[in-house]
């Protein structure tokens, strides 16, 4: 009798994290797990409106950080690992009525180096959505990523393509620390078989985008 009787607590369908078909690597294969990976990323507010970001794992080692450089032309970041070695280079795209922030390799902007780029689906928006495009979708038919959401609750899922299926999900997380330290925490969960470091970046333009200080582009 006890072998049929239901769960009290069914686990949520969403936790099971069915690994990608083929892995999805845009920034480099180093960054990929078979499992879900938990990171927590922290952006401190700067002088000059300016943010840094650290991006921790579950233990609180640093895997990521992200510098900004200041009074440019561009409002560039900077993708870095731990030892300080720049992934990519973050620029926003100027004089774009949709806030395009795009996205190079190393500390390259030369568009034979381009990995991806972002911008707002619509102009006015109530809700977050952000459309991603590979450097090899010239054409930009199809978005190859959707960002949908409500940044202000940092609480936005990635998808790949048009599809329902996640690739990455992120949420605000409020500690003590964070409060002391002034800064906006919230912890992201991407899932197996997902180039991490990419996920990262694409959080970091959409913290960007929606936190525009300077009100136009």
């Amino acid at each position: 009798m006890d072998s049929v009787q239901s769960n009290p607590n069914p686990i949520p369908a969403m936790t099971s994290y069915q690994p990608l078909e083929r892995p999805l690597v845009v920034i480099g294969p180093q960054f990929l797990a078979q499992y879900p990976v938990d990171i927590t990323v922290a952006s401190k507010l700067l002088t000059l409106g300016e943010n840094n970001f650290t991006v921790t794992d579950v233990n609180g080692t640093l895997i990521f950080q992200v510098k900004s450089k200041l009074l440019s032309i561009h409002d560039r970041r900077f993708l870095q690992d731990a030892a300080g070695n720049t992934l990519v280079t973050l620029r926003q795209k100027i004089m774009t009525a949709h806030r395009r922030w795009e996205v190079f390799r190393g500390e390259s902007t030369d568009a034979k180096d381009l990995l991806f780029s972002a911008k707002k689906s619509s102009i006015l928006q109530f809700k977050t959505e952000l459309d991603v495009f590979l450097g090899s979708n010239t054409s930009e038919d199809v978005p190859d990523f959707k960002v949908k959401g409500t940044w202000k609750e940092r609480s936005c899922t990635i998808y790949l393509g048009l599809s329902n299926t996640i690739v990455a999900q992120m949420h605000r997380r409020h500690t003590l620390k964070t409060a002391l330290l002034e800064a906006d925490n919230f912890a992201v969960t991407v899932y197996p078989n997902v180039d991490y470091a990419f996920i990262v970046a694409l959080v970091v333009v959409l913290d960007e985008i929606n936190n525009d200080r300077s009100g136009e582009d």
